[in-house]
């Protein structure tokens, strides 16, 4: 089976070859590489044709498309029975590729017209895994504040980033490809939709990309708040949301308030939710303590639990924003 791996890209001259070093260190090569620009203005064009003779490189110009408008085009483009998906900011292990389509490649699915289950002998979509890649102390505490770890994942629930994942083409024209209406959490809907037609994504931990975190609190903030803003767009995780308003505008200051009031005892019983709340940031980072200096371990120490209630509080600024513009949406189609 051919397998066709699309990406897209915009302004990504800078980090654009980390990626396509890494694909061209593949242990099994795509068939064909379909990358959609959206309208580069700096020299990524230019980066990308120095790549031509060494993969199967097809650049697909979509200007002014956003992350699902290019890579259904880019899918649309593709030849491979099989779509592999990346992301521009990120570095492919060597064997990600390979292990990322076995499943797809080893048990093929019989053709289907109407993406039914019935007599599939294997899978239709294939959920690789990501990693922290950072370059600083900020990075590492920013890692392990917003990314799990495999052995965290349920393979049943789990719903994968688009910089490592496979699926069948014909799944991907079956529920209708990525939501072209959505700029952001635009994965998850398409992921939810396959789901719900397919069943669990097969999950292979082992088929990792790396890439680095966000590199400042302010830029940290702006992406929560836009996954946020999606969320809204797409009514995702409703009670999720609803769930941190009641904690940060509800339960916080009613336990401040009992804790000035009633008894000073209460603000122990504050650190210890504190503590809960960040205890899986704490877990992921603490074996990576041990190969920092003193004062690098207090750093991520502190950072994490600033880290977790930036990313609140950009969430709970996003969420609405992306409500209200469903309303209207919904409004003006009536």
């Amino acid at each position: 089976m051919q397998v066709s791996l699309i990406l897209t890209v915009l302004n990504e001259g800078e980090s654009i070859r980390a990626v396509l070093d890494s694909l061209v260190a593949q242990s099994r090569l795509p068939d064909e590489v379909l990358i959609a620009d959206g309208g580069s203005r700096d020299n990524t064009l230019a980066v990308l044709r120095e790549y031509e003779g060494r993969l199967p490189l097809k650049v697909i110009s979509v200007p002014g498309a956003n992350i699902s408008q290019g890579r259904n085009a880019a899918i649309r483009a593709a030849r491979g029975e099989i779509i592999a998906v990346t992301d521009a900011g990120v570095r492919c292990e060597r064997e990600w590729l390979e292990r990322l389509v076995a499943p797809l490649t080893l048990t093929p699915s019989p053709p289907s017209k109407t993406g039914e289950r019935d007599g599939v002998r294997g899978p239709w979509a294939v959920a690789g895994f990501f990693q922290s890649d950072p370059a600083n102390v900020f990075e590492m505490a920013m890692g392990a504040t917003v990314l799990p770890e495999a052995r965290e994942v349920n393979p049943r629930t789990y719903l994968p980033s688009s910089r490592s994942v496979a699926f069948r083409k014909e799944a991907w024209a079956v529920v209708g490809g990525y939501p072209e209406w959505l700029d952001f959490s635009e994965d998850v809907v398409f992921d939810l939709k396959m789901r719900a037609k397919y069943g669990p994504f097969v999950f292979v931990p082992d088929a990792v990309v790396h890439f680095r975190p966000r590199g400042s609190l302010r830029a940290f903030a702006r992406q929560y708040y836009h996954y946020a803003r999606g969320d809204g767009k797409a009514n995702l995780f409703p009670r999720l949301h609803a769930l941190r308003y009641f904690t940060y505008l509800v339960a916080a200051p009613l336990g401040i308030y009992a804790a000035l009031t009633v008894s000073g005892w209460l603000w122990l019983v504050g650190a210890l939710a504190g503590l809960a709340y960040i205890r899986l940031p704490l877990r992921r980072v603490w074996p990576k303590l041990k190969r920092l200096a003193l004062l690098d371990q207090l750093k991520v120490l502190l950072l994490v639990p600033v880290i977790r209630v930036v990313g609140d509080v950009a969430k709970m600024a996003g969420y609405p924003v992306g409500i209200i513009w469903r309303l209207r949406r919904s409004a003006m189609e009536k």
